[in-house]
């Protein structure tokens, strides 16, 4: 019996990625980057979005050595998971699930790719245009300068954060156009 209760518990890990997970979902639903961003409610608008938050939550968790890249890792594993879960609810089946799973995969993974390196070091231009292609699907910078001022104004909320503070309430920077 013990057995079973320890299969079925959650791990404080995991409940923490679980938890950084929805507060990435949380900040990446406010109706004001589709109201006052101009970004199009379409679900591959909102992977985005997912991706972008998921992705700031994992580098500030990184930051915080070896402890946080633990709960990094715990933060995507979620994601990948709730991915995973997405798809099937939607209906996509079985044996499809995981060439859909390997094409947004690579789809994160190079959004991720593309977007910590500005990030780090607060290139507004450079994210402004990795974020205008993906998500606004627009060659002009412009359109995505908005969305990467709140994106480096987020990162640096995040890292003036104490780590217990992120895990229980990330400060994103407000969305303003």
């Amino acid at each position: 019996m013990i057995m079973l209760q320890n299969l079925f518990r959650t791990r404080p890990r995991e409940r923490l990625g679980q938890l950084l997970y929805e507060a990435a979902v949380r900040q990446a639903r406010d109706p004001a980057f589709y109201t006052r961003f101009g970004v199009a409610d379409r679900i591959d608008a909102r992977f985005e979005l997912y991706t972008l938050h998921v992705l700031l939550l994992v580098m500030r968790m990184r930051d915080e050595g070896e402890r946080g890249a633990e709960a990094g890792q715990d933060l995507f594993n979620t994601y990948v998971s709730a991915l995973d879960h997405a798809l099937r609810e939607l209906g996509v089946g079985d044996v499809s699930v995981g060439k859909k799973m390997r094409k947004l995969g690579e789809a994160m993974y190079g959004r991720m790719t593309a977007y910590e390196p500005p990030l780090r070091e607060a290139d507004e231009a450079g994210l402004a245009a990795s974020l205008a292609r993906n998500v606004y699907e627009d060659e002009d910078a412009a359109i995505g300068a908005a969305l990467a001022a709140y994106a480096i104004a987020s990162r640096a909320r995040l890292a003036a954060q104490p780590f217990d503070a992120v895990a229980d309430a990330p400060a994103w920077a407000e969305v303003q156009a």
